[in-house]
C-alpha cells in the first residue's frame, strides 16, 4: 500500500520517493529503482551532476524509506 507522501515540501524529493516505492512495490529491484529515481531527480533538475542526483536520491530514500522519517531532509535548492 502506498504511503502519504504529502507532506515531503520540494516536488521533485516528493516525485522521486514515490516512484522508488512504488517501483519496489511492483517487484523492482533495489539498484534499477534507485537509478530509475536518480534519472527521474534529473529530468526535474537537468543542471544537477550524476554524483550529485545519486547523494540526493540516497538521502531522500534512505531519510524517507529506510528510517520512515517525516521531517525535512537537506537537498536541492528548489525547497
Amino acid at each position: 500500500m502506498a504511503r502519504d507522501d504529502s507532506h515531503i515540501a520540494r516536488r521533485c524529493e516528493r516525485a522521486v520517493v514515490t516512484a522508488y516505492r512504488e517501483l519496489r512495490e511492483a517487484g523492482i529491484e533495489d539498484l534499477s529503482a534507485f537509478q530509475a529515481c536518480t534519472t527521474l531527480y534529473r529530468v526535474h533538475h537537468p543542471e544537477a551532476s550524476l554524483a550529485e542526483a545519486r547523494r540526493l536520491v540516497a538521502e531522500w530514500i534512505d531519510h524517507h524509506v529506510v528510517r520512515g522519517s517525516r521531517g525535512p531532509t537537506p537537498g536541492c535548492p528548489c525547497g
